[in-house]
């Protein structure tokens, strides 16, 4: 029977460390046990909220309803030729043990992910992405869990709508889909992605250019640049890299001078939202127990004991700041429930 708990705290559910109770939560298993816990809060007209490992979320105030974490395991090979291969893997697998067993057994596509906190569940949800790969690059299709028909279904990449940080469980006519499970489709054979940062710079300096080379260089200079939410809480970057038209870029190169983009197509590019904060005056910059990371002003750090409403108010004032300079509202990726 799958146990149900009340009010519940979530202090160690979110990367954020904010202790909020929840006034039901649950981790069901298995698909049997994920239905009956929606039919459970179905019966009784509850609020739920599907999360993973709470690696992009904030919680400003008690949740009035119920949580609910599937811990949905397993990594099971489905098909492979020479060239390619299919893997399936449970929504409640950690990513990051994920991406070591790819490549720990040679599979080559995920490296470019590794240390980004969270569950796979989640991966599809948010189109997690790091040093020039995409979620969406490696997901062949999606097995979700429909809530209102109460079955199984499969969507393909295609259906499942990716764009930046963004897939059709982010929006309303996706919130009836829960991730159960992830078909990946990876590569056998050398595929690395190199041209992004100062990824082959630091590649290059291990004596062999391997896949766990690779590895080992994306998560150094992750852990450079970025708070280990054990240590400090935080849901890693907190805002998108904004798409602007030429014109607007063109006027803050004007300014600036150089300016680092990337090309976003259609007549526009993409500015580093870490860049903005930081001419903005925020990086580093604390106020009480919520900060500014001092080496990845993209990331914004409970140093201790601040508040979800905190933390909130504080990621509003960087948002006025960006926007006051640059005329560019950034957009959150941390989701936000008040």
């Amino acid at each position: 029977m799958l146990k149900i708990h009340k009010n519940y705290s979530l202090k160690n559910n979110t990367t954020f460390g904010v202790d909020i109770v929840s006034s039901w939560f649950t981790e069901p298993e298995t698909v049997e046990e994920l239905e009956y816990g929606i039919r459970h809060a179905q019966e009784r007209a509850l609020e739920y909220l599907i999360i993973g490992e709470g690696s992009n979320l904030l919680f400003t105030g008690p949740y009035e309803g119920m949580i609910i974490h599937p811990l949905l395991s397993g990594i099971d090979l489905l098909d492979e030729s020479e060239t390619e291969l299919m893997v399936k893997v449970g929504a409640g697998v950690n990513w990051d043990a994920f991406v070591e067993h790819c490549v720990r057994h040679n599979w080559y596509g995920t490296e470019n992910l590794s240390l980004i906190p969270g569950s796979v569940g989640a991966t599809p949800v948010q189109n997690i992405g790091a040093y020039g790969v995409e979620a969406k690059d490696l997901i062949e299709y999606v097995e979700v869990f429909n809530t209102q028909k109460l079955n199984v279904e499969i969507l393909s990449n295609t259906a499942c709508k990716f764009a930046y940080r963004d897939s059709i469980f982010k929006h309303i006519y996706g919130e009836h889909y829960i991730v159960i499970n992830v078909v990946f489709n990876l590569k056998k054979k050398k595929n690395f992605v190199l041209d992004y940062g100062n990824v082959k710079e630091e590649f290059m300096k291990f004596t062999e250019q391997n896949l766990a080379n690779l590895r080992q260089t994306i998560i150094s200079i992750r852990e450079n640049k970025l708070p280990d939410p054990e240590e400090t809480g935080n849901a890693g970057s907190f805002f998108k890299n904004p798409v602007v038209p030429m014109d607007i870029f063109d006027a803050i190169q004007e300014k600036y001078g150089s300016v680092p983009n990337y090309p976003a197509g259609k007549g526009k590019v993409k500015i580093p939202a870490a860049w903005l904060i930081e001419k903005s005056g925020w990086k580093g910059k604390r106020e009480g127990d919520t900060g500014c990371w001092p080496k990845q002003p993209l990331v914004i750090v409970n140093y201790g004991k601040a508040t979800g409403r905190e933390i909130f108010e504080f990621s509003e004032k960087i948002r006025n700041s960006v926007q006051s300079n640059f005329d560019i509202l950034l957009e959150r990726e941390v989701t936000v429930l008040h």
